[in-house]
């Protein structure tokens, strides 16, 4: 298991072989529960290459001084992803203009 956030990997090695390489990781938040956003890459034994970029977000907690994965949510591609992204940006836009408002 993982003592601290900056352990936590998405990598998967299976008979030898790295299935799952990680290839970026955002630690969203510490503390007793971490969030950290990975960008990584599977595998794919038919074309003896690693596939397309791949994006999860995933929640531990700490119990007994180690990192346990609690929860995952897989991003499926990248227009999910821009798709994210974009509803995010417009929210956080929303907001803020909401917010100027409101102390005007």
């Amino acid at each position: 298991m993982y003592n601290t956030v900056d352990e936590l990997t998405v990598d998967y090695e299976e008979n030898g072989i790295l299935k799952v390489k990680e290839v970026g990781k955002e630690v969203l938040s510490k503390g007793a529960w971490a969030t950290v956003l990975f960008r990584y890459k599977e595998w794919q034994p038919e074309t003896d290459t690693y596939g397309p970029d791949r994006y999860t977000i995933r929640r531990y907690k700490k119990m007994a001084g180690e990192y346990r994965q609690q929860s995952k949510f897989t991003i499926s591609s990248n227009d999910q992803a821009r798709r994210i992204v974009d509803a995010l940006s417009r929210w956080m836009a929303e907001s803020e203009a909401s917010e100027a408002i409101d102390e005007a």
